[in-house]
């Protein structure tokens, strides 16, 4: 490569215009070797065939007519042995990337519906034979909130950067979060598993309705009408169920409106905030434990649990204890996998992937636990669902 270029003519300053009137000359230059000659004299000259290149000139002037026109060279040569760096992205590669990110978020979705399902037959039979909500949805959340610190500590996961503003921003959104968990774990223990989830199908018109009254938002046309098939395939499916438990409803009601809640909340109070998905998840879940825990010893107390457990031991046997830690790890994963897949998905494909996890939970619930169902029954449950995913399509 050159490294400099050396001209020797004498310097000329402003002066010399003004002092002198020079004819206007039309620059002669001499004439520029051919390609053949040039590449005889590098030849000469070089025993490398790297190429060259000229990285500064100094002491370029003009000369006089009286001065020869000399110029000094230095040169050295590139180096090749380092490749050039160059992301080319070639037609055959786009495709292969594009077919792996398919494949990775349908992973993410069957991961996530599996354990969801695992869930809540687990949860369910808990609940059938240990009725206190309150400490099954405290332990849910302190198994997942042990798996995340011993996974910082092994660092098996990079521990978040946290400060005191984003913990205040956290706890509404942690607020919300525990009514929410508690609410539909209270109405699982009162009614079947799929009467809850056709209920929790109607959270859209419960964000529609709080958005558009409370936050002044306008939506289209097309979502009030979507929220129509919701709300009537909900009301229909409540009317026709044959267990059908009051408390069971309210819970899964207010389950939705404080899911919708929890994320208004996130939405304006973690904007900005860089945590990724499974640890804004797993502190959230820390945070709503300190929350519930004093509730729930409130509500229920340790004098009811351990009658309610030694009962479940007695009824069960030792395999009550495999399914209170199934249902509690069971449900930290399936929502660390749903808040991971949201940084990798849009929200309407969440939304979708939502309505069809609750397709899966609604039907295997049925066969495990021989959940006796109507027609009209199912009929009602199918129209809340298909609401749903029309109202995903329209918010697009």
């Amino acid at each position: 490569m050159i490294s400099s270029v050396k001209l020797t003519a004498s310097p000329f300053t402003s002066s010399d215009f003004s002092n002198r009137k020079l004819p206007l000359l039309k620059p002669q230059f001499p004439s520029l070797p051919t390609t053949q000659n040039a590449k005889q004299s590098l030849n000469n000259s070089l025993c490398s065939q790297k190429p060259i290149y000229i990285s500064s000139i100094e002491n370029f002037a003009l000369p006089t007519k009286t001065q020869k026109r000399g110029t000094e060279c230095k040169a050295y040569e590139a180096d090749r042995s380092q490749p050039l760096e160059i992301n080319i992205e070639l037609p055959d590669d786009q495709a292969r990337i594009e077919a792996a990110q398919r494949l990775k978020i349908g992973i993410y979705f069957a991961t996530w519906w599996a354990l969801n399902v695992v869930f809540n037959i687990y949860n369910k039979k808990v609940l059938n034979a240990f009725p206190y909500p309150w400490l099954t949805s405290t332990l849910s959340l302190a198994a997942g909130s042990l798996m995340m610190l011993i996974s910082w500590a092994t660092r098996i996961a990079d521990a978040p950067k946290t400060d005191l503003e984003f913990w205040k921003a956290l706890f509404p959104v942690a607020v919300a979060h525990t009514i929410g968990h508690v609410a539909a774990t209270v109405s699982m223990s009162k009614v079947a598993v799929s009467f809850t989830h056709i209920i929790k199908s109607g959270e859209p018109a419960f964000s529609v309705l709080v958005s558009r009254f409370l936050l002044g938002e306008m939506f289209p046309a097309s979502v009030y009408l979507s929220l129509l098939p919701i709300i009537g395939g909900c009301a229909l499916a409540a009317v026709t169920e044959l267990n059908f438990n009051m408390i069971g409803f309210m819970g899964a009601m207010i389950s939705n409106l404080a899911f919708v809640f929890r994320n208004i909340f996130s939405k304006k109070g973690m904007k900005g905030k860089s945590v990724s998905g499974m640890n804004y998840y797993a502190c959230l879940s820390m945070l709503s434990l300190l929350i519930l825990t004093p509730f729930a010893i409130a509500v229920e107390g340790p004098k009811m649990w351990a009658a309610g457990w030694e009962n479940a031991i007695s009824q069960i046997g030792p395999h009550f204890i495999w399914w209170v830690a199934a249902q509690s790890v069971f449900y930290h994963l399936y929502n660390q996998v749903s808040y991971m897949s949201l940084d990798q998905i849009s929200p309407l494909t969440f939304s979708i992937g939502n309505t069809m996890k609750r397709i899966s939970v609604i039907v295997s619930s049925i066969i495990i636990f021989h959940t006796p169902v109507q027609p009209i029954n199912a009929v009602g449950a199918a129209i809340a669902i298909l609401g749903t995913f029309l109202y995903s399509q329209a918010k697009l």
